[in-house]
C-alpha cells in the first residue's frame, strides 16, 4: 500500500509541476476569467432577457449581461481546462511513454493526471464564480461553482484526447477553441436563436450550461443539469484513458 501511494505522489507531483510551469496558463487563469466576465458585465445591456430553461421548464428573465457573465465564464473555464491538460498531454507524452515502458503503473499515471486536473479545475470554478459575484450575487454560488467544475473537468479530459491523438500542437488548440465557442454560443439566447432547440442537448456542456442557469437565476433544482453534465466527463474520461492506454501500449510487464 504504501509502495502504491509513493508511486501516485511522485507522478501528482510531476503533475503539478508541469501545470504550474505552464506561465500562459496561468495568466489565463488570473487575467482572462476576470476580464472576460467584466466586459461582459460592462458592454451588454442590462435588459432582460427570457428565456426558457430545458431542464426545468421554467421561463426566466435575468439581465442579459448577467446571462453573458454565466456562459461567458462557462468559456472561460472550458477553454482553460481544455488548454492545460492538452499542453500538459502533448508535450508530457514522451515522458510518459518512457515511465510506462520502464514498468511505472499507468493507472497511477492516469490517477495522478486525473488528481491534478480536479485540482486545477476546482480552483478555475472557485475563481470564476467569485469573479461573477463580484459584479452582483447568484442565487446559489455552490451550485454554480459545481457546474462550472463539471464543465471544465469534461473539457480538461477531452484535452487529454486531443493532446493524445493530435499530432500538432496547433490543432489540439484550434480545436479545443472551436468545440468550445461553438458549445456555448449555441446555448447563449442572446446570441443564438436555436439555443432552445432539440439540439444543443447533445452539445458537451449542456448539462453545465442548464445547472449553472438553474443556479444562478433560479430556485429549482439543478441536479438533472449536473448528472447530464457528469455523463458527458464519465465518457470524456474514459475516452481520455483509452487512448493514454494505447500510448503507452509498449509498456513493459511490471
Amino acid at each position: 500500500m504504501r509502495r502504491h501511494w509513493s508511486l501516485f505522489t511522485t507522478a501528482s507531483r510531476y503533475a503539478l509541476i508541469g501545470h504550474t510551469r505552464n506561465r500562459f496558463a496561468m495568466l489565463l487563469v488570473v487575467v482572462y476569467i476576470p476580464v472576460w466576465i467584466a466586459l461582459a458585465y460592462v458592454t451588454i445591456p442590462d435588459q432582460p432577457a427570457p428565456f426558457r430553461l430545458r431542464a426545468t421548464g421554467e421561463v426566466l428573465s435575468p439581465p442579459g449581461n448577467h446571462l453573458t457573465q454565466i456562459t461567458g465564464a462557462l468559456n472561460a473555464v472550458t477553454l482553460i481546462a481544455g488548454f492545460m491538460m492538452f499542453a500538459a498531454t502533448f508535450t508530457g507524452g514522451a515522458f510518459d511513454r518512457r515511465l510506462a515502458m520502464a514498468g511505472y503503473p499507468r493507472y497511477h499515471l492516469v490517477l495522478a493526471k486525473l488528481s491534478a486536473l480536479t485540482l486545477v479545475c476546482a480552483v478555475v470554478a472557485v475563481y470564476a464564480t467569485a469573479a461573477v459575484g463580484f459584479t452582483w450575487p447568484p442565487r446559489r454560488p455552490v451550485l454554480l461553482t459545481a457546474a462550472l467544475f463539471c464543465a471544465a473537468l469534461t473539457y480538461g479530459a477531452l484535452g487529454v484526447v486531443f493532446g493524445s491523438v493530435l499530432r500538432r500542437e496547433v490543432e489540439g488548440m484550434f480545436a479545443i477553441l472551436m468545440i468550445s465557442i461553438l458549445d456555448v454560443a449555441l446555448q447563449n439566447p442572446l446570441s443564438s436563436s436555436g439555443s432552445d432547440s432539440a439540439v444543443v442537448r447533445f452539445l458537451p456542456t449542456y448539462g453545465a450550461v442548464q445547472a449553472g442557469m438553474s443556479a444562478a437565476f433560479s430556485d429549482a433544482s439543478a441536479v438533472q443539469g449536473l448528472v447530464i453534465q457528469c455523463l458527458w466527463l464519465i465518457g470524456a474520461a474514459s475516452a481520455g484513458f483509452l487512448v493514454f492506454r494505447r500510448r503507452t501500449g509498449n509498456a513493459l510487464p511490471p
